[in-house]
């Protein structure tokens, strides 16, 4: 859903589907849901860029179109691959000296994830080697040394083992306690067996406290350069690595690349002359309904013509007699919808004609016959009856009514004949009510539509009544044979 509202301090707030957006999204999102043709309005058909996406859909070109995109998108690709080469290419000498100095000298440190963890714990040891030999001595002694005065935690805890023995051989129930002392007393012999080992291994190595302080100064320093942690340098590496292998084969890929262009050039070159003939024999057939329907509209005189034209491009695809053209997704042709109005006037661009109700016709007749290609639900006629008389405005009636049938149409006129062929009738009309202008819209009944009608022909009486009777039933009449002939 789309939604605008406008305040009284004059701030704004466009919303599309609930969320607030700009209004210019709002603007082009709305032009592919409504299409509003009006005297002062900028009409779709005006827009050159769109006029070959309507002849595509005209000629029913899907299925060319998609492979021809697949193989256009392909080329961009190697396109893409092939300009980041070059560009390696050119720069490649330095580029080689400078990733192999960061990846030597990466390479060099032999780093390994976890490093940095052990480094940081081995010197914390060799920095505090003294005090943890002191605190070392002090628990063997408590353990297994004893002093004269107190003998050792082991010599006692046999006390306790022998006794807790004596105790469970005498009440049997208590075997458990003598499982218990003799597991502490394991426990209290591992660990000072520990304690020894460990106190074997602390070393008072300066040398290797020096070692360790310029490996963690070495490890941080790579971390700094390339990216962070010890594991983020090593993938810079791997990736400093491929580049080298891509640089050093850079000329060879480019040579490749280039063959494979050349053909894929050649390729698109058939699929996109094959799509752009399929488009004029279209094109035919588009100028002559259009002719059809602008005679329909008194425009007997009026000619449509499709406009195919290439623009040189010294790097786009060769065509017929070895001319090279420009190129896009859509393919060759620049593709233009041209009219001469008049007899005697030369075919000029759709923005150059003259506004008013020939221009309006001539947008009803494209309507007409792009409206299956055409897929904006929504079309919106302000005064297309400018210019145009009563024998007139039953046949653009007409052919609004046929269009009614594949789009939403909404049409604002001043045209009895016209209006009498809309499936329903609204009168907008405007009052002055408390001192501002207030727009009324009411959807009409039966005969307040007869009353309205009569009123378009000039005044409400029983003669434009009648008239405006007959002119309702013969609308009605000839949408009856147009509903059965389709």
């Amino acid at each position: 859903m789309l939604f605008r509202s406008l305040r009284r301090e004059g701030r704004n707030i466009a919303r599309v589907n609930g969320r607030t957006v700009s209004l210019n999204l709002v603007r082009e999102i709305g032009s592919y849901l409504i299409d509003i043709h009006g005297q002062s309005e900028h009409l779709s058909l005006l827009n050159t860029r769109q006029h070959i996406h309507l002849l595509d859909r005209y000629t029913g070109v899907e299925a060319e179109l998609a492979d021809y995109r697949k193989t256009y998108d392909r080329l961009l690709g190697l396109r893409r691959e092939l300009a980041g080469l070059r560009h390696i290419e050119q720069d490649a000498e330095r580029r080689a000296d400078l990733l192999s100095y960061q990846l030597q000298e990466i390479e060099s440190a032999s780093l390994r994830p976890g490093e940095e963890t052990e480094l940081r714990q081995e010197r914390e040891r060799l920095a505090n080697a003294e005090n943890l030999a002191s605190l070392a001595q002090q628990a063997l002694a408590l353990l297994d040394e004893g002093t004269p005065e107190a003998p050792s935690i082991s010599d006692l805890f046999g006390e306790v083992v022998q006794a807790v023995s004596s105790l469970s051989r005498i009440d049997t129930t208590q075997a458990g306690l003598s499982e218990q002392a003799e597991t502490v007393a394991d426990l209290l012999s591992d660990l000072t067996r520990e304690l020894h080992t460990y106190l074997e291994g602390i070393e008072f190595n300066s040398h290797r406290l020096e070692q360790a302080e310029e490996r963690l100064d070495l490890i941080h320093r790579l971390q700094r350069k390339y990216g962070g942690s010890v594991e983020a340098a090593l993938s810079f590496a791997e990736k400093a690595r491929q580049e080298l292998d891509t640089i050093a084969h850079a000329t060879e890929r480019i040579a490749e690349l280039e063959l494979e262009e050349q053909k894929m050039l050649r390729t698109l070159a058939q699929k996109a002359l094959a799509l752009s003939h399929k488009r004029k024999e279209a094109a035919r057939s588009l100028e002559t309904s259009v002719e059809r329907e602008l005679d329909d509209l008194s425009m007997t005189e009026a000619r449509f013509a499709v406009d195919f034209q290439y623009q040189p491009d010294p790097a786009g695809l060769q065509v017929d007699g070895g001319e090279r053209v420009a190129f896009d997704a859509n393919g060759i042709d620049r593709v233009e919808f041209l009219i001469a109005p008049n007899p005697g006037e030369g075919l000029k661009p759709l923005v150059k004609i003259a506004s008013g109700g020939e221009t309006s016709r001539l947008m009803l007749a494209l309507k007409n016959v792009l409206a299956q290609a055409d897929n904006i639900p929504t079309l919106i006629f302000d005064e297309i009856d400018q210019g145009i008389g009563g024998r007139v405005g039953m046949i653009v009636g007409e052919k609004l009514w046929q269009l009614a049938r594949r789009h939403e149409v909404l049409c604002v006129t001043h045209l009895p004949q016209l209006a009498a062929f809309g499936d329903q009738h609204f009168r907008v009309s405007k009052k002055i009510e408390g001192g501002r202008t207030i727009t009324l819209v009411d959807q009409l009944g039966e005969q307040s539509r007869l009353d309205e009608l009569a009123q378009m022909m000039g005044s409400l009486n029983e003669a434009n009544r009648t008239a405006a009777h007959e002119t309702l039933m013969q609308a009605r009449q000839r949408a009856a044979q147009l509903a059965e002939k389709t």
